[in-house]
């Protein structure tokens, strides 16, 4: 579990995605609005909230890009408004 916020929570920055988010036909590069760490967003781990849409689709991305799976991920929103998880790597501007 993270203790504290995301160095970039509340910010907008630019993904590139390893494998499509949902909702997105490629991985260009994309608006996303950082929330927080997914854990201290949702208080567990992206591994074993299940039900959860975000956790699930980071697990489909994760598998089709090559994505780790450790709990550096975030979650925040694109533009059309889905919350995703997006994995630091993934982040190309601001600290990770």
């Amino acid at each position: 579990m993270h203790n504290t916020p995301h160095p970039l929570a509340g910010q907008s920055v630019t993904i590139t995605p390893s494998a499509p988010l949902y909702g997105y036909a490629d991985k260009e590069p994309l608006q996303f609005r950082v929330e927080d760490w997914h854990d201290r967003v949702f208080g567990q781990s992206w591994m074993t909230y299940v039900g959860n849409a975000a956790s699930l689709g980071y697990a489909i991305r994760s598998v089709d890009g090559g994505l780790p799976t450790d709990n550096e991920v975030v979650y925040g929103k694109c533009p059309r408004g889905f919350g995703h998880l997006v994995h630091v790597s993934e982040i190309q501007d601001g600290a990770a």
